[in-house]
């Protein structure tokens, strides 16, 4: 799902249990994708597989990395071609004919041209990068609450976020600096309903927010951004809705010469 540089631990079955809704969410991009029999796809951020087993379903072959080794066990274990590997230091040379990544990019924070540099190798000439990711404005809420909750302990939130929303004219800028025509580009507001809750949630998403604090400290936290956050994204029926903002994106490789 990340660079380990993000901070973020996962483990496949808490994902699972809590985040199917990711994979759900993420059949849109598959559409935008347009998928075709025999055609060769990376599924960037590969998760446990979800979405990439969709692409296979498709007639596609089909290979997915992602950067923890739980997550690349669980896809493997439904059949992926599943690779360890940093997006930001992709190796494959121009044997794409499309790279996929849904719910993945943001936690590329680190060089997200290097992602794209990346995305940009592997691709043959006409090549498709087609994707979704947390834009400007995604989690915005829950953002300000883990800030103000890790004030409370004397911690700069700044220096924890691990994740990266840009609008969609910095990204754009950034693919057509790496040899893309950018074909379409948008943010789409979706709030996100959490149907195991904000708790959970935030055990799953947001624990890099949350490793300057004293172990012990954790579990208090957390709770205390739960209860920030319930007036605005709890209804009163007790059902949570995450204030998700996505970047959906596609883009061609553009051939040698063009404009």
């Amino acid at each position: 799902m990340q660079s380990p540089s993000a901070g973020q631990e996962w483990d496949a079955a808490r994902y699972a249990a809590h985040a199917r809704f990711v994979a759900e969410l993420g059949l849109p991009v598959v559409e935008l994708l347009a998928p075709a029999p025999g055609e060769r796809i990376l599924d960037l951020g590969c998760g446990d597989g979800a979405l990439t087993a969709r692409l296979a379903e498709a007639g596609c072959e089909v290979v997915g990395v992602d950067a923890d080794p739980d997550m690349v066990r669980a896809a493997r274990q439904c059949g992926v071609d599943a690779r360890l590997a940093d997006g930001a230091g992709l190796s494959f040379e121009r044997e794409f004919d499309a790279v996929f990544s849904n719910a993945a990019l943001h936690w590329m924070k680190a060089d997200p041209d290097a992602v794209i540099a990346g995305v940009a190798r592997a691709l043959r000439p006409g090549g498709r990068f087609v994707g979704e990711f947390g834009g400007h404005g995604n989690v915005a809420a829950v953002t300000v609450a883990l800030l103000a909750v890790l004030a409370r302990h004397g911690v700069d939130g700044s220096a924890t976020h691990p994740w990266y929303f840009p609008t969609p004219d910095e990204y754009s800028d950034r693919l057509t600096r790496h040899g893309f025509a950018v074909r379409s580009i948008a943010l789409i507001p979706r709030p996100t309903f959490l149907p195991t809750g904000m708790a959970a949630w935030l055990d799953t998403f947001g624990n890099p927010f949350f490793l300057r604090i004293a172990p012990q400290d954790r579990a208090a936290a957390r709770d205390a951004a739960v209860d920030l956050l319930r007036h605005a994204l709890q209804d009163r029926d007790g059902q949570w809705t995450a204030d998700y903002v996505r970047l959906r994106f596609a883009a061609v490789m553009q051939l040698e010469g063009e404009n």
